[in-house]
């Protein structure tokens, strides 16, 4: 099975990435990471991807604090073309991406959020879910639209909120199912196995002999 090409874009440590990496380098899942993009020139995802042998690339984001410039996204949009991605994936990237990029990768850009998606979308998420008393919070991964947090989901996780949590002891549990479900949601769609209706993703039934991996 021929391979998705991903890129990955991510603004901090890069977890997730590395996670991704290290479920594609081990051939578990049918997926490549063609390079990795940071609007932070010294983010450790960035190590992250050269110690795997991965192109990594700085693009200066431009003047604004939640936002690419436009000329820094089009250089986002061409870096990615260039090196023959399919997928967008966003792993940690703290900026808004607006309709030029969108419009680039159609249904083609995935996100991943610590939260039971629709709620607490945004910010300071694991604090949200502790004050406001929820018993169950998670990880939901999505694809992304000009909303926030907002797009159709691909698939979540449930983990549970003690009595005792704090944002950091939650968010250290969520992580864990971060890292297990991104990837199994990049080889859904490696695979072709889920398509977009309307706000909902439809499962479809799995490749056919021959046609798997």
């Amino acid at each position: 099975m021929k391979k998705l090409r991903v890129g990955v874009l991510a603004s901090g440590r890069g977890s997730n990435l590395q996670a991704l990496l290290h479920q594609s380098l081990a051939g578990k899942i049918d997926v490549e990471v063609a390079v990795v993009i940071s609007d932070v020139e010294d983010a450790l995802a960035l190590s992250r991807a050269r110690a795997a042998g991965v192109p990594a690339v700085y693009v200066p984001p431009g003047k604004f604090r939640t936002k690419l410039e436009p000329e820094s996204e089009k250089e986002y949009v061409e870096t990615l073309l260039t090196h023959g991605v399919e997928v967008v994936v966003l792993a940690g990237f703290m900026r808004i991406l607006h309709d030029d990029f969108l419009n680039a990768f159609p249904d083609k850009v995935v996100n991943i959020h610590p939260s039971l998606l629709p709620a607490f979308p945004g910010l300071n998420v694991q604090k949200k879910a502790i004050d406001c008393g929820v018993k169950w919070s998670g990880a939901t991964v999505h694809f992304v639209n000009a909303g926030v947090d907002a797009g159709p989901i691909i698939l979540q996780a449930v983990v549970p909120v003690l009595d005792d949590d704090t944002p950091e002891t939650l968010a250290a549990r969520i992580l864990v199912e971060e890292h297990r479900i991104y990837p199994e949601a990049l080889q859904l769609i490696a695979e072709k196995r889920i398509r977009i209706d309307g706000r909902r993703v439809i499962g479809e039934p799995p490749p056919t002999t021959g046609e798997s991996r």
